[in-house]
């Protein structure tokens, strides 16, 4: 594909095997017409979006056995968007979002070769409204803490997009900014529980990561 290069692999997600189809590394870039640019991603984070991480799998594990009955679910920051790929899988009432311009093409591409029908995308930008997208009942990501000013704008993003009772789950790999996430969490009117995550599979059997839980009813 012009601009960039991809790989397939087998893995398994929770205790599902999906194929899926990912950046070949994160030195890939292509943004000749700006649209990463004017949603603001730099060219050195260009690619994150398109690569298979440990806490991804994590959350993707975490969806396989999470009550999803019923319930509207968002996953916010999606990146390659395993996590939904799970949930849908599952049959659940996922929306994956994210403002990388090329996640939903990845998202297509992957539930193609998974043989899987049409999920729900919208382009989700924290520091942006977000009118279309309305409010649900549990709201996932991972690995979305990784800049400082990100826990206010996720949380407020969270609120802004929270049911009246919500549980929010978040796969943190440690990245310093879990504690101040936590705390805007709590003004928001949320209460949290953190808990050590499971190392994930494959090549990352090392890796582990902390769950972030939230839970809030506004009756």
């Amino acid at each position: 594909m012009p601009g960039y290069k991809v790989k397939h692999e087998s893995m398994m997600l929770g205790d599902s095997a999906f194929t899926i189809r990912s950046l070949i590394d994160n030195q890939q870039y292509a943004d000749a017409d700006g649209a990463a640019a004017a949603a603001g991603i730099s060219a050195s984070s260009w690619s994150l979006f398109g690569l298979v991480w440990p806490s991804a799998r994590i959350l993707a594990a975490e969806m396989q056995t999470h009550d999803i009955a019923g319930k509207r679910i968002l996953e916010v920051g999606c990146g390659l968007a395993l996590a939904s790929l799970v949930v849908h899988r599952r049959k659940g009432d996922i929306t994956a979002t994210d403002r990388h311009p090329l996640a939903q093409s990845f998202l297509d591409k992957n539930l193609f070769l998974n043989d899987m029908p049409a999920l729900p995308y919208q382009v989700g930008n924290w520091e942006r409204d977000n009118p279309a997208l309305g409010r649900f009942d549990l709201i996932i990501a991972s690995d979305v803490l990784y800049e400082r000013d990100q826990p206010r704008d996720l949380a407020a993003f969270i609120a802004a997009h929270s049911r009246a009772k919500v549980e929010v789950v978040i796969v943190d790999p440690d990245r310093g900014n879990r504690s101040a996430f936590c705390q805007q969490m709590a003004a928001q009117g949320f209460k949290g529980d953190v808990r050590q995550a499971g190392p994930a599979r494959g090549n990352v059997d090392l890796f582990k990561a902390h769950v972030v839980t939230c839970t809030r009813r506004c009756d």
